[in-house]
């Protein structure tokens, strides 16, 4: 699995649906020692993960934490993901996307913001600072 390009288009963000794929694709991350990000089905809704822990080299910034904990908590607000949903420190879910589409958008965006680039997460959750 090649490591994920910052800001990444939604359409590379791996589905992890099953345990076998979440284990491929974690373990890929943190041999690549990149920040992991997937979207995974959940019945009828999907679920956006990231986690930094399998870039332990790589830090997250006051700014990117501060605007992703508001794109969360914008999220939560509007109902567009369960309130259990996890907003940091360094592992992020979003449990109960409506759809594949908007899970993939929201890990792009996430995943972008990680890296620093704030305008993903921005467009993707309209209010949050870019």
């Amino acid at each position: 699995m090649q490591p994920l390009p910052a800001p990444c288009p939604a359409d590379l963000i791996p589905d992890v649906t099953g345990e076998e794929a979440f284990l491929a694709a974690y373990k890929a991350a943190k041999q690549q020692r990149a920040v992991f990000v997937a979207v995974e089905r959940l019945g009828m809704h999907w679920t956006v993960k990231a986690d930094a822990l399998t870039a332990p080299q790589h830090a997250i910034d006051t700014t990117v934490y501060d605007a992703i904990r508001t794109a969360v908590i914008h999220l939560i607000r509007s109902r567009e993901v369960r309130p259990d949903s996890s907003a940091g420190p360094v592992y992020f879910v979003l449990y109960d996307v409506e759809s594949e589409h908007r899970a993939r958008e929201l890990a792009a965006a996430l995943h972008s913001a990680l890296y620093g680039h704030l305008e993903p997460l921005a467009h993707a959750v309209p209010g949050t600072p870019a």
